[in-house]
């Protein structure tokens, strides 16, 4: 098989039906091997036509806290204080640094999506 670069949506389509068709290979076989690289090619694509924009960091803390069943009220701990939380997760007030490197250390939340970059 000549695996090409995928440069319009009609590639595209194909790779994911030859993914689709070898996502229960063998291990160790041709047909693992083809499945990485189209994988490969697929990835590259996506992430230049269908990039995902990381959430603004207050976006983020709401998305952590709601995943993991977090209280505002223990969020004090990396804020400071109930009612900072309040004011920060409102955008009344800005997350300074030592508020970013307790949750990112804490909550495990991107230092990148933090600082919003």
């Amino acid at each position: 098989m000549g695996l090409k670069p995928i440069k319009t949506k009609e590639q595209y389509q194909a790779y994911l039906k030859i993914i689709d068709s070898l996502v229960d290979c063998a291990e160790d076989s041709p047909e693992e091997e083809t499945l990485e690289l189209v994988s490969i090619l697929v990835e590259d694509y996506e992430s230049k036509h269908y990039a995902i924009e990381a959430p603004d960091p207050i976006e983020a803390i709401k998305i952590k806290i709601e995943e993991e069943g977090i209280k505002r009220k223990d969020l004090a701990q990396y804020f400071g204080s109930s009612s900072r939380v309040s004011e920060v997760l409102n955008r009344k007030r800005p997350l300074t640094l030592e508020m970013m490197r307790k949750l990112h250390e804490g909550l495990g939340i991107s230092a990148k999506t933090l600082l919003g970059v």
